[in-house]
């Protein structure tokens, strides 16, 4: 974990000026966090954010082109370890669950800032999937319907899908490992594995597959 001396970098993609000066004032104020930079466009943000290497981006969905959600899904190509917030005013299902796919770790509705924003962003960096309350809700409605989604988490060893359902219930890589009393770059291989066979970027990708697999955990 960074400590006071190496605070959290992130990237902010946000079309709309004020907005995302109100965005990089916060981060300013916050001395656990840093500001690299601020796109105002997807193709400005696909250029400059893999050179900066943040550990968090922050990601407006409504961007003029690029849309959001195609950013997430280019950036995690070029940067897998890469985590990803979003922020918007659309609590629409299908935008939450498309951004969710893509690779975004976490969905921040804008009318939440300040007070949820710097623990959003600690949150999703310790691996963490943030999410507002009203979309919290719409993501556990959906699994509440009786809808079989297909998945391929059958084709999971047991040991991956134990750490699978420990994701799900909300643990940390280094708590899984602990847990398990496996090293933490072991249950880090697994965790690859377990993207890899399930066509997925992020753990929030693949606690949906799961959940889809598994509506009863």
């Amino acid at each position: 974990m960074p400590s006071e001396k190496s605070p959290l970098t992130v990237c902010i993609v946000e079309d709309n000026r004020g907005t995302r000066e109100s965005l990089v004032a916060v981060l300013q104020h916050e001395p656990r966090l840093r500001c690299l930079a601020a796109y105002a466009s997807g193709e400005a943000a696909l250029s400059g954010i893999p050179a900066e290497k943040p550990d968090v981006a922050l990601v407006d969905i409504n961007l003029p082109g690029m849309d959001g959600i195609e950013l997430v899904a280019k950036l995690k190509l070029k940067l897998p370890g890469l985590q990803m917030l979003i922020l918007t005013s659309y609590e629409e299902s299908a935008l939450i669950f498309n951004a969710l796919r893509a690779g975004a770790s976490g969905y921040l509705l804008k009318k939440a800032i300040p007070e949820e924003l710097i623990p959003a962003i600690e949150q999703v960096h310790a691996g963490g999937a943030p999410m507002s309350a009203q979309v919290a809700r719409k993501v556990v409605g959906y699994f509440r319907q009786p809808v079989r989604i297909p998945s391929d988490v059958q084709k999971l060893t047991a040991r991956e899908q134990e750490i699978l359902s420990l994701l799900a219930k909300g643990y940390l890589i280094k708590e899984i490992s602990d847990r398990l009393g496996i090293a933490f770059h072991t249950a880090r291989t697994h965790l690859r594995h377990i993207y890899e066979k399930l066509h997925v970027q992020s753990r929030t990708g693949a606690v949906l597959k799961f959940l889809g697999q598994n509506p009863s955990r």
